[in-house]
């Protein structure tokens, strides 16, 4: 084939005008739109959820374990009394329930933080 027989390519294009900036798809429409990348932000949040309640499970569990296997390794601490109290029930009744309380309040803190910084993102974009 001869060039000239071809026919010319023109680029078409739009002018720009200043301070344009491109398309911007807020996070919240993604979500609206349940669209693929509003399923990666949210499963994000869904995963740093999760990962924040093993976490805290597994401290608390943790902790949990090692009472037990304290007192084990330590048997004479079960022959230690203090106010007439065996340590033993000491360590479960004043050990425990404040820890119960604080991996609550730590992840409840913690989990809020998490859904703050997705609130901000969805305000952002």
């Amino acid at each position: 084939m001869n060039s000239a027989n071809l026919p010319q390519r023109v680029r078409v294009t739009a002018p720009r005008a200043p301070g344009a900036a491109p398309a911007v798809f807020p996070v919240a429409r993604e979500l609206d739109e349940q669209s693929e990348v509003g399923e990666v932000f949210l499963s994000s949040l869904i995963r740093s959820q999760l990962r924040l309640a093993l976490v805290v499970a597994g401290g608390f569990g943790l902790i949990m374990v090692g009472v037990p296997l304290l007192l084990a390794a330590v048997p004479q601490l079960s022959a230690v009394e203090i106010f007439g109290i065996p340590v033993p029930w000491l360590l479960l009744g004043l050990g425990v329930y404040p820890l119960v309380i604080v991996s609550g309040a730590l992840y409840v803190r913690s989990a809020n933080r998490n859904e703050k910084r997705f609130q901000d993102l969805l305000d952002e974009g």
